[in-house]
């Protein structure tokens, strides 16, 4: 199968299964990604996802770049010509879109954690996986390996990575990866701040697991708005960013049980229960009284609401 999909302790699992051929993306592959992201999206049951490649060699190490022996040369540069005036609808230059529309279907941007365990080679559509997909980022010290893998191929690529990367870390690393198109090991990523922590190879699942099980003890909602905030409105002005913020912060305490439950068990001094509930519509407030309104707009100046 070209994935193998789990889930369990609100994690999901996906690791890339064709180690044969480097774990690369081929038409099936990028199905069963779909799938995949769909369902971890739709299922409130997962919080978090780790995303790896099958083996010790590879996490993914490109597409399928074979031409299809069906599709004539005439017919291949008149599709790519069309593509760029006409393409279809819920496509991005022909893509297919992913799970809320921005990329690619196997490079979405789904509100959820997701934990890259960089277990060998991440290449081209991997280096990609990793930029658009991968919030974290942990790296086998011995058998990590980074290449962009789009230069030497006389490509700059169809999708907008060399931008992700300017954007993830600092442009003249960035620049110095595009444009020499040279590989990389994993002490360099982190050096570049490309990934957040090297282990050692026996030790990337597990690191994996524990950081995903640190996200699954969060508030549901709220994390996967913050994920929405910073993606949505990460190159906002502050000033707007601010305001959306605020607002996203009075849906999670007004509408969520989890509002109040990080509150209450602080005070208690126990470990919260976050489960991601959400509260019914409630009835209106009573008008204020002209104390009640001082009163109010008093809290208000001071922050006093909390």
């Amino acid at each position: 199968m070209p994935i193998k999909f789990e889930k369990k302790n609100h994690i999901a699992y996906i690791t890339i299964n064709n180690p044969d051929k480097a774990n690369i993306m081929d038409r099936d592959t990028n199905n069963e990604l779909d799938a995949a992201w769909r369902e971890i999206w739709e299922d409130l049951d997962v919080r978090a996802t780790i995303l790896t490649g099958a083996g010790d060699k590879y996490f993914c190490a490109g597409h399928n770049i074979q031409v299809n022996p069906d599709v004539t040369d005439e017919e291949r540069e008149f599709l790519r010509a069309e593509d760029v005036f006409w393409p279809l609808a819920d496509t991005s230059n022909g893509q297919r879109l992913g799970v809320h529309g921005q990329m690619g279907d196997h490079f979405p941007r789904i509100y959820k954690p997701v934990i890259a365990a960089v277990n060998g080679w991440a290449a081209g559509a991997g280096f990609y996986t990793l930029l658009s997909t991968a919030d974290i980022r942990i790296a086998s010290e011995e058998n990590a390996r980074f290449k962009f893998a789009l230069l030497s191929n006389g490509w700059v690529g169809g999708g907008p990575g060399a931008t992700l990367l300017t954007r993830q870390i600092n442009y003249a690393d960035a620049m110095r990866i595009l444009l020499t198109d040279e590989p990389f090991d994993a002490a360099e990523a982190l050096r570049i701040g490309l990934v957040n922590e090297v282990v050692p190879h026996d030790q990337l699942m597990a690191r994996a697991e524990e950081t995903a099980e640190l996200i699954v003890a969060k508030p549901p909602l709220a994390t996967r708005m913050m994920k929405e905030f910073v993606i949505r409105f990460g190159d906002t002005p502050t000033d707007e960013a601010w305001r959306v913020q605020t607002l996203m912060n009075t849906l999670l305490t007004q509408l969520t049980t989890d509002g109040d439950e990080g509150r209450l068990a602080f005070q208690e001094k126990r470990k919260p229960n976050f489960t991601g509930g959400l509260r019914r519509k409630g009835e209106a407030f009573e008008e204020l009284t002209a104390e009640q309104r001082e009163r109010i707009d008093y809290l208000k100046r001071t922050g006093g609401a909390g």
